[in-house]
């Protein structure tokens, strides 16, 4: 290994083009990040096709981007990283593709990266000290794609997962999206509902999570810590048509398209905000009770929280201060590093790098890879 440890972290899974140099797994040097938001907004939601067109334009200008602004030629690079799934198969082939060709380039190896993986890194490169390292942790991914538990823990420098609860269903973020689009509010629906719920009435509306229950699962096994947020969506539009509020949501539909959401706030009524507050409870509620209930049981006393969700402030609230309580320290990235970028992909490759742990010249899109 030479001694720059400089990485340049490519990221192309879904609806962000991003590229970062990172040097020795923590310092980041430059992070850049092409957000293709504003132009999904108006399908409410990610078209793959317009993503992968996207990011082929992208590319090659947000590359050269964080190049400049980390004040590196492209001959100082050790090595070049880049995720290699899950995500969108058209999106990864666009970053796969750039990377395998800059690294033949340049002569220099190719690190694989899991997106998940790359999402506990970004906590990892930031709140976890070298002498906490060794430490079992548990990481909680959630996402508009993804939400999943892992225990993790670092053998032999590299860090190995066991997923230990999955979404039976809708990831917590599309519930998020989902729910904001019925409401008629923007996309993605995370920034909305969580700025528009700070002025409701978080207890008005009383949703529960049903316990989940695997059909044929033996008894004895070892308990998983499952989440389902397809139900709160359901009762979410009970709710609607129950309380018919429908006629309102179809007028603002418009209107709301061009707001952002703090400017929304003064124009819901009361019953809105106080159904997007319960919504928010109850979901954060729910990650909050199965992260806690998995620390207990593996005996874990540090939580790592991260994907785009971990932005949420409810969340970065209720966590820490119920966490606290029972002597957990949970730890989450600052705002920039929750959302996809290609900071954490080049940190996440850091210790696969020291230990040779290269992608072989055939590597492809795997769009529904698994992490543990």
């Amino acid at each position: 290994m030479r001694p720059g440890g400089l990485i340049l972290g490519i990221e192309s899974s879904c609806d962000e083009t991003a590229a970062s140099v990172v040097r020795g797994g923590r310092e980041v040097l430059s992070n850049v990040v092409a957000s293709q938001m504003q132009m999904h907004a108006l399908y409410g939601g990610v078209v793959p096709e317009l993503a992968s067109r996207e990011h082929l334009r992208n590319i090659t200008p947000v590359v050269r981007e964080a190049m400049a602004k980390a004040g590196v030629a492209y001959a100082d690079l050790d090595a070049i990283a880049v995720t290699s799934g899950p995500g969108l198969a058209g999106a990864l082939l666009v970053g796969i593709s750039f990377a395998k060709s800059l690294a033949f380039a340049l002569d220099k190896p190719l690190v694989a990266v899991n997106h998940l993986e790359g999402h506990i890194h970004a906590v990892l490169m930031q709140q976890i000290g070298e002498s906490e390292g060794a430490e079992r942790v548990l990481a909680l991914v959630v996402s508009g794609g993804h939400t999943h538990l892992y225990l993790a823990e670092q053998r032999g420098g590299i860090w190995h997962y066991r997923n230990v609860g999955r979404t039976v269903d809708d990831a917590a973020g599309e519930a998020y999206d989902k729910v904001a689009k019925l409401l008629g509010l923007g996309y993605p629906g995370g920034p909305w509902i969580d700025t528009l719920a700070l002025h409701g009435n978080s207890k008005a509306v009383p949703f529960r999570f049903a316990e989940i229950k695997h059909r044929g699962a033996d008894p004895d096994a070892e308990p998983t810590f499952d989440f389902s947020f397809s139900g709160i969506k359901t009762a979410v539009l009970r709710y609607v048509e129950t309380h018919g509020m429908k006629p309102a949501i179809d007028a603002r539909r418009a209107e709301f398209a061009h707001l952002k959401p703090a400017e929304a706030a003064s124009r819901l009524d009361e019953q809105t905000l106080d159904l997007l507050a319960s919504f928010q409870n109850a979901v954060v509620g729910n990650l909050v009770k199965q992260a806690l209930r998995a620390a207990d049981h593996f005996g874990v006393r540090t939580i790592l929280i991260s994907g785009g969700v971990a932005a949420n402030r409810e969340l970065r609230s209720t966590m820490t201060s119920v966490a606290a309580e029972k002597g957990i320290a949970v730890h989450f990235p600052e705002l920039a590093l929750s959302t996809d970028n290609a900071a954490m992909i080049a940190a996440a490759a850091w210790p696969r790098f020291v230990a040779g742990d290269f992608a072989a010249s055939g590597l492809n899109a795997a769009p529904q890879q698994r992490l543990g």
